[in-house]
Protein backbone atom coordinates (compact mmCIF):
# COMPACT_ATOMS: atom_id res chain seq x y z
CA UNK A 1 0.00 0.00 0.00
CA UNK A 2 1.53 3.18 -0.95
CA UNK A 3 1.16 5.71 2.04
CA UNK A 4 1.16 9.53 0.64
CA UNK A 5 2.12 12.54 2.79
CA UNK A 6 -1.69 12.84 4.40
CA UNK A 7 -1.63 9.19 5.74
CA UNK A 8 1.94 9.92 7.42
CA UNK A 9 0.63 13.03 9.13
CA UNK A 10 -2.87 11.07 9.75
CA UNK A 11 -0.69 8.46 11.50
CA UNK A 12 1.63 10.47 13.50
CA UNK A 13 -1.52 12.63 14.81
CA UNK A 14 -2.81 9.28 15.80
CA UNK A 15 -0.14 8.30 17.39
CA UNK A 16 0.29 11.38 19.40
CA UNK A 17 -3.34 11.10 20.66
CA UNK A 18 -2.71 7.50 21.60
CA UNK A 19 -1.76 6.16 25.08
CA UNK A 20 -3.69 4.96 28.15
CA UNK A 21 -2.01 7.35 30.85
CA UNK A 22 -2.03 10.51 27.69
CA UNK A 23 -2.51 14.06 28.92
CA UNK A 24 -4.34 16.48 27.74
CA UNK A 25 -2.80 17.75 24.16
CA UNK A 26 -0.51 20.71 24.25
CA UNK A 27 -1.12 23.38 21.59
CA UNK A 28 1.09 26.13 20.59
CA UNK A 29 1.44 28.06 17.48
CA UNK A 30 2.44 30.91 14.71
CA UNK A 31 1.01 32.92 12.23
CA UNK A 32 2.07 35.61 9.97
CA UNK A 33 0.42 36.77 6.93
CA UNK A 34 1.64 40.15 4.64
CA UNK A 35 -0.14 41.54 1.61
CA UNK A 36 -0.36 45.01 -0.15
CA UNK A 37 0.93 47.13 -3.20
CA UNK A 38 4.27 48.47 -4.35
CA UNK A 39 5.06 51.72 -5.79
CA UNK A 40 5.81 49.81 -9.30
CA UNK A 41 2.46 48.89 -9.49
CA UNK A 42 1.75 44.78 -8.33
CA UNK A 43 1.38 42.96 -5.37
CA UNK A 44 3.95 43.61 -2.35
CA UNK A 45 7.56 43.91 -2.86
CA UNK A 46 10.11 43.18 -0.22
CA UNK A 47 13.74 43.83 0.15
CA UNK A 48 16.96 41.69 1.12
CA UNK A 49 20.75 42.05 -0.08
CA UNK A 50 22.41 39.38 -2.29
CA UNK A 51 25.09 37.82 0.15
CA UNK A 52 22.96 38.97 3.15
CA UNK A 53 22.31 36.11 5.76
CA UNK A 54 19.12 37.81 6.51
CA UNK A 55 16.53 40.98 5.76
CA UNK A 56 15.25 43.19 8.64
CA UNK A 57 11.01 41.57 8.93
CA UNK A 58 8.38 44.77 9.70
CA UNK A 59 6.26 45.06 6.33
CA UNK A 60 9.49 42.46 4.59
CA UNK A 61 7.96 39.25 4.66
CA UNK A 62 6.43 38.47 1.47
CA UNK A 63 4.23 35.33 2.38
CA UNK A 64 2.16 33.94 4.52
CA UNK A 65 3.33 31.33 7.35
CA UNK A 66 2.15 29.12 10.00
CA UNK A 67 3.61 26.73 12.43
CA UNK A 68 1.26 24.56 14.88
CA UNK A 69 3.46 23.08 17.18
CA UNK A 70 1.38 19.55 18.81
CA UNK A 71 2.35 18.03 22.22
CA UNK A 72 1.32 15.15 23.97
CA UNK A 73 2.02 13.43 27.59
CA UNK A 74 2.25 9.90 27.15
CA UNK A 75 3.76 8.65 31.12
CA UNK A 76 4.49 10.58 34.22
CA UNK A 77 6.45 8.70 36.61
CA UNK A 78 6.38 8.95 40.21
CA UNK A 79 10.26 10.91 40.08
CA UNK A 80 8.72 13.58 37.84
CA UNK A 81 10.32 12.17 34.75
CA UNK A 82 7.84 12.18 32.05
CA UNK A 83 7.54 11.37 28.59
CA UNK A 84 6.50 13.30 25.54
CA UNK A 85 6.03 13.42 22.11
CA UNK A 86 5.92 16.59 19.83
CA UNK A 87 4.83 17.08 16.65
CA UNK A 88 4.85 20.42 14.12
CA UNK A 89 3.07 21.17 10.82
CA UNK A 90 4.15 24.18 8.96
CA UNK A 91 3.01 25.85 5.86
CA UNK A 92 3.82 28.32 3.42
CA UNK A 93 2.92 30.64 0.68
CA UNK A 94 4.71 33.10 -1.35
CA UNK A 95 3.07 36.31 -1.85
CA UNK A 96 5.46 38.90 -3.10
CA UNK A 97 5.33 40.39 -6.59
CA UNK A 98 8.72 39.14 -8.58
CA UNK A 99 9.91 38.38 -12.31
CA UNK A 100 11.79 35.27 -10.34
CA UNK A 101 8.47 34.04 -8.15
CA UNK A 102 7.12 31.01 -10.77
CA UNK A 103 5.07 28.85 -7.62
CA UNK A 104 2.34 30.34 -5.65
CA UNK A 105 1.59 27.20 -4.20
CA UNK A 106 1.16 26.52 -0.14
CA UNK A 107 3.86 24.17 0.88
CA UNK A 108 3.59 22.32 4.08
CA UNK A 109 5.81 20.24 5.70
CA UNK A 110 6.03 18.30 9.25
CA UNK A 111 9.29 20.53 10.85
CA UNK A 112 9.19 18.80 14.12
CA UNK A 113 8.52 15.12 14.95
CA UNK A 114 10.37 13.71 17.96
CA UNK A 115 10.15 11.92 20.97
CA UNK A 116 11.49 12.86 24.33
CA UNK A 117 12.13 11.24 28.37
CA UNK A 118 12.29 14.59 30.39
CA UNK A 119 13.16 15.41 33.82
CA UNK A 120 15.27 12.24 33.90
CA UNK A 121 16.96 11.84 37.92
CA UNK A 122 19.05 9.03 36.95
CA UNK A 123 20.74 11.65 34.52
CA UNK A 124 20.20 14.63 36.73
CA UNK A 125 17.16 15.88 35.52
CA UNK A 126 18.32 15.52 31.75
CA UNK A 127 16.11 14.74 28.49
CA UNK A 128 16.72 11.90 26.21
CA UNK A 129 15.80 12.61 22.63
CA UNK A 130 15.00 11.42 19.52
CA UNK A 131 13.68 12.59 15.92
CA UNK A 132 12.96 15.84 14.14
CA UNK A 133 13.55 18.79 15.97
CA UNK A 134 14.30 22.79 16.69
CA UNK A 135 17.64 22.32 18.77
CA UNK A 136 18.62 25.29 21.02
CA UNK A 137 18.15 27.71 18.42
CA UNK A 138 19.54 30.83 18.82
CA UNK A 139 17.86 34.16 16.83
CA UNK A 140 17.46 38.07 16.27
CA UNK A 141 14.20 38.40 16.18
CA UNK A 142 13.79 42.02 14.11
CA UNK A 143 15.90 40.60 11.33
CA UNK A 144 14.52 36.61 11.86
CA UNK A 145 18.40 35.57 12.15
CA UNK A 146 19.24 32.55 13.50
CA UNK A 147 22.94 32.37 13.99
CA UNK A 148 23.28 29.22 15.98
CA UNK A 149 21.08 27.00 14.71
CA UNK A 150 21.83 22.63 15.16
CA UNK A 151 18.57 21.54 14.23
CA UNK A 152 18.03 18.78 11.98
CA UNK A 153 17.15 15.00 12.21
CA UNK A 154 19.12 13.33 15.27
CA UNK A 155 19.08 11.92 18.77
CA UNK A 156 20.84 13.31 22.16
CA UNK A 157 20.91 13.89 25.87
CA UNK A 158 19.86 16.97 26.46
CA UNK A 159 20.83 19.13 29.85
CA UNK A 160 22.73 17.57 32.28
CA UNK A 161 23.48 18.78 34.90
CA UNK A 162 26.87 18.80 36.26
CA UNK A 163 28.49 21.25 39.20
CA UNK A 164 26.21 23.89 38.50
CA UNK A 165 25.97 23.87 34.02
CA UNK A 166 24.03 22.09 32.13
CA UNK A 167 25.92 19.41 29.03
CA UNK A 168 24.20 18.41 25.97
CA UNK A 169 25.07 16.15 22.81
CA UNK A 170 23.35 15.37 19.71
CA UNK A 171 23.82 13.44 16.61
CA UNK A 172 22.57 14.72 13.48
CA UNK A 173 22.40 12.80 10.24
CA UNK A 174 20.81 16.18 8.48
CA UNK A 175 19.47 19.50 9.36
CA UNK A 176 16.35 19.42 7.17
CA UNK A 177 14.45 17.71 4.63
CA UNK A 178 15.63 19.58 1.74
CA UNK A 179 19.77 18.85 2.46
CA UNK A 180 20.76 16.59 -0.61
CA UNK A 181 23.71 15.41 0.56
CA UNK A 182 23.75 13.60 4.19
CA UNK A 183 26.22 14.08 6.82
CA UNK A 184 27.08 13.14 10.19
CA UNK A 185 27.68 16.21 12.67
CA UNK A 186 28.27 15.78 16.37
CA UNK A 187 26.62 18.62 18.23
CA UNK A 188 28.62 19.49 21.88
CA UNK A 189 26.78 22.42 24.03
CA UNK A 190 27.80 23.54 27.23
CA UNK A 191 25.62 26.31 29.34
CA UNK A 192 25.15 27.85 32.14
CA UNK A 193 28.56 29.16 33.07
CA UNK A 194 27.97 32.09 35.49
CA UNK A 195 30.58 34.99 35.37
CA UNK A 196 28.72 38.13 36.46
CA UNK A 197 25.46 38.64 38.19
CA UNK A 198 22.59 37.86 35.83
CA UNK A 199 25.12 36.96 33.12
CA UNK A 200 26.51 33.67 31.71
CA UNK A 201 28.45 32.38 29.17
CA UNK A 202 27.53 29.66 26.36
CA UNK A 203 29.74 27.53 24.14
CA UNK A 204 28.64 24.72 21.55
CA UNK A 205 31.40 23.10 18.90
CA UNK A 206 30.28 21.09 16.04
CA UNK A 207 32.07 18.64 13.93
CA UNK A 208 31.79 16.94 10.83
CA UNK A 209 33.76 14.08 10.26
CA UNK A 210 35.87 14.01 6.47
CA UNK A 211 35.23 9.96 6.24
CA UNK A 212 30.77 11.01 5.26
CA UNK A 213 31.28 12.90 2.53
CA UNK A 214 32.43 11.83 -1.06
CA UNK A 215 32.73 15.47 -2.30
CA UNK A 216 35.97 16.03 -1.98
CA UNK A 217 36.02 18.03 0.95
CA UNK A 218 37.76 18.19 4.81
CA UNK A 219 36.65 17.65 7.60
CA UNK A 220 34.45 20.31 8.93
CA UNK A 221 34.25 22.22 12.51
CA UNK A 222 32.52 25.38 14.39
CA UNK A 223 32.86 27.26 18.02
CA UNK A 224 30.33 29.52 19.24
CA UNK A 225 30.97 31.58 22.49
CA UNK A 226 28.32 33.35 23.75
CA UNK A 227 27.37 35.58 26.74
CA UNK A 228 23.92 35.96 27.95
CA UNK A 229 22.82 38.84 30.29
CA UNK A 230 19.15 38.68 31.25
CA UNK A 231 17.07 40.50 33.23
CA UNK A 232 17.97 44.15 32.03
CA UNK A 233 14.73 46.50 33.26
CA UNK A 234 12.67 42.97 33.98
CA UNK A 235 12.47 40.64 30.83
CA UNK A 236 15.37 42.39 28.94
CA UNK A 237 18.30 40.71 27.53
CA UNK A 238 21.93 40.82 25.51
CA UNK A 239 23.54 38.16 23.32
CA UNK A 240 26.80 38.40 22.18
CA UNK A 241 28.06 35.57 20.34
CA UNK A 242 31.61 34.94 19.03
CA UNK A 243 31.38 32.46 16.04
CA UNK A 244 34.08 30.76 13.60
CA UNK A 245 33.82 27.42 11.27
CA UNK A 246 36.03 26.06 8.65
CA UNK A 247 35.35 23.57 6.00
CA UNK A 248 31.78 22.05 6.24
CA UNK A 249 31.56 23.77 9.66
CA UNK A 250 31.05 27.36 8.29
CA UNK A 251 27.30 26.68 8.78
CA UNK A 252 28.35 27.62 12.35
CA UNK A 253 25.85 24.99 13.92
CA UNK A 254 24.14 23.94 11.28
CA UNK A 255 26.21 22.06 8.03
CA UNK A 256 27.90 23.95 5.56
CA UNK A 257 28.83 23.31 1.99
CA UNK A 258 30.32 19.60 2.20
CA UNK A 259 32.45 20.40 -0.45
CA UNK A 260 33.81 22.81 1.38
CA UNK A 261 38.06 22.51 2.08
CA UNK A 262 39.68 23.56 5.16
CA UNK A 263 40.80 26.75 3.77
CA UNK A 264 36.96 27.75 3.50
CA UNK A 265 36.34 29.57 6.50
CA UNK A 266 34.04 31.56 8.09
CA UNK A 267 33.76 33.93 11.46
CA UNK A 268 30.83 35.93 12.67
CA UNK A 269 29.81 38.52 15.71
CA UNK A 270 26.37 38.75 16.74
CA UNK A 271 25.40 41.17 19.41
CA UNK A 272 21.49 41.77 20.18
CA UNK A 273 19.71 43.49 22.63
CA UNK A 274 16.05 43.93 23.66
CA UNK A 275 14.41 45.82 26.81
CA UNK A 276 10.90 47.13 27.40
CA UNK A 277 12.71 50.60 28.37
CA UNK A 278 8.87 52.04 29.90
CA UNK A 279 5.22 50.26 29.95
CA UNK A 280 4.64 52.13 26.83
CA UNK A 281 8.19 52.32 24.99
CA UNK A 282 10.05 48.69 24.04
CA UNK A 283 13.18 48.47 21.48
CA UNK A 284 15.33 45.71 20.33
CA UNK A 285 18.50 46.11 18.34
CA UNK A 286 21.48 44.29 16.50
CA UNK A 287 24.60 44.44 14.71
CA UNK A 288 26.37 41.83 12.85
CA UNK A 289 29.91 41.14 11.16
CA UNK A 290 30.59 38.20 9.35
CA UNK A 291 33.61 37.47 7.00
CA UNK A 292 34.04 34.17 4.42
CA UNK A 293 37.36 33.54 3.35
CA UNK A 294 38.75 30.98 0.92
CA UNK A 295 42.15 30.62 -0.80
CA UNK A 296 40.37 32.42 -3.75
CA UNK A 297 37.73 34.86 -2.49
CA UNK A 298 36.41 36.76 0.61
CA UNK A 299 33.53 38.30 1.44
CA UNK A 300 32.37 40.77 4.39
CA UNK A 301 28.39 41.28 5.54
CA UNK A 302 27.87 43.78 7.78
CA UNK A 303 24.30 44.56 9.16
CA UNK A 304 22.86 47.49 11.67
CA UNK A 305 19.45 47.41 12.60
CA UNK A 306 16.92 48.03 15.36
CA UNK A 307 12.88 48.45 16.18
CA UNK A 308 11.33 50.35 18.58
CA UNK A 309 7.51 50.18 19.90
CA UNK A 310 5.58 52.95 21.38
CA UNK A 311 1.75 52.46 23.03
CA UNK A 312 0.25 54.81 22.12
CA UNK A 313 -3.14 53.29 23.61
CA UNK A 314 -3.52 50.17 25.03
CA UNK A 315 -4.44 48.66 21.85
CA UNK A 316 -2.58 50.82 19.37
CA UNK A 317 1.07 51.29 19.08
CA UNK A 318 3.53 52.54 16.38
CA UNK A 319 6.47 50.60 15.15
CA UNK A 320 9.41 51.77 13.63
CA UNK A 321 12.46 50.23 12.15
CA UNK A 322 15.37 50.84 10.26
CA UNK A 323 17.99 48.30 8.59
CA UNK A 324 21.36 48.36 6.77
CA UNK A 325 22.94 45.93 4.87
CA UNK A 326 26.30 46.35 3.85
CA UNK A 327 28.22 43.30 1.60
CA UNK A 328 31.58 43.77 0.15
CA UNK A 329 32.99 40.83 -1.79
CA UNK A 330 36.89 40.80 -3.20
CA UNK A 331 35.78 40.51 -6.78
CA UNK A 332 32.63 43.18 -6.80
CA UNK A 333 31.76 46.31 -5.79
CA UNK A 334 30.20 47.06 -2.77
CA UNK A 335 26.74 46.79 -2.61
CA UNK A 336 23.97 48.53 -0.05
CA UNK A 337 20.64 48.53 1.55
CA UNK A 338 18.85 50.50 3.72
CA UNK A 339 15.06 49.64 4.63
CA UNK A 340 12.91 51.95 6.49
CA UNK A 341 9.29 50.81 8.14
CA UNK A 342 6.74 52.63 10.20
CA UNK A 343 3.87 50.76 11.03
CA UNK A 344 0.99 52.20 12.97
CA UNK A 345 -0.30 48.75 14.89
CA UNK A 346 -3.32 47.36 16.52
CA UNK A 347 -2.46 44.64 19.26
CA UNK A 348 -3.41 43.32 22.62
CA UNK A 349 -1.62 45.64 24.58
CA UNK A 350 1.38 48.30 24.22
CA UNK A 351 4.62 46.19 25.35
CA UNK A 352 6.97 45.14 22.35
CA UNK A 353 5.92 41.36 22.18
CA UNK A 354 2.06 41.84 22.50
CA UNK A 355 0.68 39.81 19.63
CA UNK A 356 -1.73 39.27 17.81
CA UNK A 357 -0.84 42.16 15.65
CA UNK A 358 -2.29 43.83 12.70
CA UNK A 359 0.06 46.22 11.50
CA UNK A 360 -0.72 48.66 8.65
CA UNK A 361 2.78 49.27 7.32
CA UNK A 362 5.37 51.63 4.82
CA UNK A 363 8.11 49.92 3.77
CA UNK A 364 11.11 51.64 1.92
CA UNK A 365 13.81 50.54 0.57
CA UNK A 366 16.98 52.14 -0.85
CA UNK A 367 19.95 50.34 -2.55
CA UNK A 368 23.02 50.95 -4.74
CA UNK A 369 23.69 49.81 -8.48
CA UNK A 370 26.32 46.80 -7.06
CA UNK A 371 22.89 45.70 -5.30
CA UNK A 372 21.06 45.64 -8.31
CA UNK A 373 23.44 44.06 -10.24
CA UNK A 374 24.44 41.40 -7.76
CA UNK A 375 20.65 40.66 -7.25
CA UNK A 376 20.40 39.41 -10.79
CA UNK A 377 19.01 35.78 -11.42
CA UNK A 378 18.31 35.47 -8.10
CA UNK A 379 15.55 32.78 -6.89
CA UNK A 380 14.73 35.08 -3.67
CA UNK A 381 11.78 37.13 -4.35
CA UNK A 382 13.06 39.53 -1.83
CA UNK A 383 16.16 40.25 -3.97
CA UNK A 384 15.37 39.26 -6.83
CA UNK A 385 12.77 42.49 -6.52
CA UNK A 386 15.77 44.55 -6.41
CA UNK A 387 16.95 43.25 -9.50
CA UNK A 388 17.44 44.70 -13.39
CA UNK A 389 14.69 42.84 -14.59
CA UNK A 390 12.63 42.77 -11.29
CA UNK A 391 9.76 44.55 -9.95
CA UNK A 392 11.64 48.24 -9.50
CA UNK A 393 13.87 47.27 -12.75
CA UNK A 394 16.15 50.46 -13.51
CA UNK A 395 15.69 52.07 -10.19
CA UNK A 396 17.41 52.14 -6.60
CA UNK A 397 14.38 52.60 -4.46
CA UNK A 398 11.32 51.18 -4.54
CA UNK A 399 8.24 51.20 -1.64
CA UNK A 400 5.50 48.90 -0.26
CA UNK A 401 1.99 49.72 1.31
CA UNK A 402 0.07 47.05 3.00
CA UNK A 403 -1.22 45.05 6.28
CA UNK A 404 0.55 42.59 7.94
CA UNK A 405 -0.58 40.14 10.57
CA UNK A 406 1.62 38.84 13.13
CA UNK A 407 0.77 36.06 15.99
CA UNK A 408 1.36 33.35 18.15
CA UNK A 409 -0.09 31.34 21.40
Amino acid sequence: MRITPFSKISLALLALSWGQQAMALDVNGYVRALAGTNSASGNAACFKLAGAESKYRLGNECEAYGELMLGQQFAKLDDGASVKGNLMFSLFQPTADSAMLTDNNYHGTVAQAYLSAENLSALNGATLWAGRRYYKREDIHINDFFYWNPQGLGAGIEDVAVGGVKLSYALFREDNKDQVQQATRHDFQLRGVKVNPGGELEFGLSLIPHAERDLGGDAGWALTIQHRQSNILGDGWNKLALQYGAGPGTGLGGTGALSNNSDVTRWRVVEGAYAQLTPKLGGMVTAVYQKDESTTAKQTWISLGGRLTYGVTEHIKLQGELGYDRVKPSDGDMRELTKLTIAPTLAMGPGFWSRPELRLFYTFGKWNNAAAQAANGSTDPAVASMSRSGVFSGATHGSTLGLQFEGWW
